[in-house]
């Protein structure tokens, strides 16, 4: 008897001129490159994966990375000034950032004075171990000075995977999703898979990032193999993210 296998779905064939959103490629100022030559051998990998964009959002973390428009931006010019001329020429860097929903968040929200992705779509994230108590008020207050909020890989919070139904919430507050691609495998645990499965058939997510940190990120990315039903939702969700955040 005859067996017909599918090809395989690899998910760096929807890379090709994608615009990566969320990722951690500047250099020395939170977890992700820890040097500029870190930071090259990221982009230069991520370039052969077909990424031609690059929106780098460090970590503004009050405890942890405070960082500022300056220490950004000096990591952004020292990241420009080392690249080599025909990668420079084959790729776009815009740096934004991705801002934790702490008190100091809250200070730069009332000052109206934050480091967007694009117009005035702004990244945030939560701790992994429980939601702000004020967390509606705080999208709320987003919103009403002008933004509009983007959830960092929502599939990581499990404080949420028992309570599906609040996603649907966040959402009605008018906050959108941004799937982080590896948690459509195994890396974050299944548990976050299982979740992002769920969230993109219920077709709650906008966006998608790689949240790049470090080489094995890049090199998982490059490995992981789709399902067919996530292949396709997957392609109209980096249409949309395409289309949204494009400079080009």
């Amino acid at each position: 008897m005859l067996r017909f296998f599918s090809k395989k779905l690899f998910l760096k064939d929807l890379l090709e001129d994608f615009v990566d959103i969320h990722n951690h490629i500047l250099p020395g100022i939170d977890d992700g490159a820890k040097t500029i030559e870190d930071a090259l051998s990221l982009l230069k990998k991520m370039n052969e994966l077909g990424i031609k964009q690059y929106i780098p959002t460090p970590h503004i973390m009050q405890d942890f990375y405070p960082n500022t428009d300056a220490t950004i931006g000096d990591a952004f010019q020292a990241l420009l000034g080392a690249l080599d001329s025909n990668l420079l020429e084959s790729i776009t860097l815009n740096p934004a950032a991705e801002y934790m929903l702490d008190n100091h968040f809250e200070s730069l929200l009332e000052n109206g004075n934050l480091f967007t992705l694009k117009k005035n779509y702004v990244l945030i994230e939560m701790s992994y171990f429980q939601a702000p108590i004020n967390l509606e008020d705080i999208i709320f207050k987003i919103k009403t000075q002008g933004y509009m909020p983007i959830l960092a890989h929502p599939e990581r919070y499990s404080f949420y995977h028992n309570n599906l139904d609040y996603y649907k919430r966040l959402k009605q507050l008018g906050c959108s999703f941004q799937l982080n691609l590896l948690s459509l495998s195994d890396h974050y645990g299944k548990n976050v898979e299982k979740t992002a499965n769920y969230l993109m058939e219920e077709q709650l997510i906008d966006f998608a990032g790689t949240d790049v940190h470090n080489e094995k990120h890049v090199e998982k990315l490059s490995n992981l193999i789709l399902h067919r039903k996530i292949n396709t939702l997957l392609n109209g969700i980096i249409e949309n993210t395409n289309q949204t955040f494009s400079v080009i």
